[in-house]
């Protein structure tokens, strides 16, 4: 399981999710294939993420994150990945 987060571009619009095929997720993020916010504000940079083993814990994870303020979330994806670089292209390798 993950929870990761996806961007419209450095310190664009965020959104927060959880799932159990990042790959494929993040794809149908990208593609537009759902209807949806991050379709609506072209939100398709992987940012973050993390592994989960068990979707409880994942879930957990994803609820309390969403409680947290945005300059929070944004201290979490600069930690692991200063330049806002597209972790997409490396996680479909």
């Amino acid at each position: 399981m993950y929870v990761y987060l996806l961007t419209s571009g450095k310190y664009g619009t965020l959104y927060l999710g959880v799932t159990n095929d990042l790959v494929r997720r993040v794809h149908e993020h990208r593609t537009k294939v759902v209807r949806g916010f991050t379709s609506r504000y072209d939100v398709t940079k992987l940012v973050w993420y993390e592994v989960y083993d068990d979707p409880i814990t994942a879930i957990t994870r994803e609820k309390e994150l969403k409680k947290w303020q945005r300059d929070w979330k944004i201290r979490l994806i600069e930690d692991d990945n200063p330049n806002w670089d597209d972790l997409y292209p490396a996680i479909t390798l």
